[in-house]
């Protein structure tokens, strides 16, 4: 877990990604339109495509859904968000 979502944090990622895929296969990773998943600035590793989704493509990404249920759930459970 790193404590914030960055072109650091993305490059470690993808550093450990590769480390564990098997030898001879090849990755394909799945991202949003994230600004450090995008960067022309990563270093990507040859054994890992970068696939973003089209933007605005909701239905394709499930975090969007988990964000979706989480507010339905925090809504419906306790009336609404904690205030702060």
């Amino acid at each position: 877990m790193l404590p914030a979502c960055n072109l650091h944090g993305m490059q470690l990622h993808l550093a450990e990604i590769s480390r564990t895929i098997a030898q001879g296969a090849h990755a394909v990773l799945i991202v949003d339109q994230a600004a450090w998943h995008t960067s022309q600035k990563l270093d990507v590793p040859e054994n890992i495509t970068i696939l973003p989704l089209p933007p605005r493509a909701e239905k394709l990404n499930p975090e969007s859904a988990a964000w979706k249920l989480y507010q339905f759930v925090v809504v419906v459970t306790h009336g609404g968000y904690p205030k702060r």
